[in-house]
């Protein structure tokens, strides 16, 4: 009598689990989830799965058309672009995921501010006054970037001193003098027509060079490459290459995008942006960094 209770206890055991597991699968409802790469709340219409539970990474929302945006990749640096870097000033080498770029700032264009007895000497065709010092001296800048840049998750302000490296080898410095004071007028009378002036560090660029005879190398309001900021990132023209203004810039001038080196893949960079700076001028870089800043040394 034990043994055939044991028997009927142990079935009826059997069928409430069976009836229980059935009953469970009944109430499960599959959902079609969307991949959420960027993790932005909104997923990808072109990647999903079903399943009852919500996967990781993955959300009910299909209407993200691009799902790298919020990703700190800023992609790979295209190589072919330190082709256009001044070879007499600028050595560029590579050691694995890492580029390090060397110059001796010497520009590869004329300027009242080399010695008269220069041959890239001119006499000043913008400046009114000049500032102490002429191109040249021991001078040396050291700047070593990742081949993939990446975007910080904040950004970060420039300081006094070269923030970027220009394509002819000159420094690029923000919209700041000596004792963090904003570039005045007094000041701006001072550049040449390639946007530099002489000072306690040497020869360096503040702003887009000037649309006069002159000007055969730099950039003036096109898509020229004009060089390479302590973040990592490239920095171009006002234009893109079809000649437009980018329309989808960042708040430091940034996007992602393809340039004239890129081979037709998007990276981020930077351009100059296209708002005159008193109403005269337009400044190189004026902003933030919005990758993570390297020591120029």
């Amino acid at each position: 009598m034990n043994y055939t209770k044991l028997i009927f206890l142990f079935l009826l055991g059997a069928f409430i689990f069976i009836s229980s597991c059935s009953s469970d699968d009944d109430s499960c409802t599959e959902t079609t989830w969307y991949e959420d790469a960027d993790g932005d709340g909104l997923g990808n219409p072109d990647v999903s799965l079903t399943a009852c539970d919500q996967p990781e990474d993955y959300v009910e929302d299909n209407t993200d058309t691009d799902d790298s945006g919020s990703s700190t990749s800023g992609g790979s640096t295209p190589l072919s672009a330190f082709d256009e870097f001044n070879p007499d000033a600028v050595t560029v080498s590579y050691d694995g995921d890492e580029i390090t770029i060397e110059s001796n700032g010497v520009p590869n264009h004329t300027s009242p501010y080399w010695e008269e007895t220069n041959p890239l000497y001119i006499e000043p065709v913008v400046a009114v006054a000049l500032t102490p010092g002429r191109i040249g001296g021991d001078r040396s800048f050291v700047l070593t970037v990742s081949s993939t840049p990446e975007l910080a998750t904040t950004s970060s302000a420039t300081g006094l001193g070269a923030i970027g490296i220009s394509v002819t080898g000159v420094p690029i410095f923000n919209d700041q003098e000596g004792n963090n004071r904003p570039i005045e007028e007094l000041i701006i009378e001072t550049f040449d027509y390639a946007g530099a002036h002489n000072g306690p560090s040497g020869y360096h660029y503040h702003i887009e060079s000037s649309d006069v005879p002159e000007n055969t190398t730099l950039s003036f309001d096109d898509e020229k490459l004009i060089g390479i900021m302590s973040d990592g990132f490239l920095i171009y023209g006002r234009r893109e290459m079809d000649g437009s203004y980018p329309t989808d810039l960042d708040e430091s001038g940034g996007h992602f995008g393809v340039t004239q080196h890129s081979d037709g893949e998007e990276f981020y960079h930077y351009h100059i942006i296209n708002e005159y700076y008193l109403g005269t001028v337009i400044a190189l870089f004026a902003v933030d960094l919005q990758g993570n800043p390297n020591a120029i040394m």
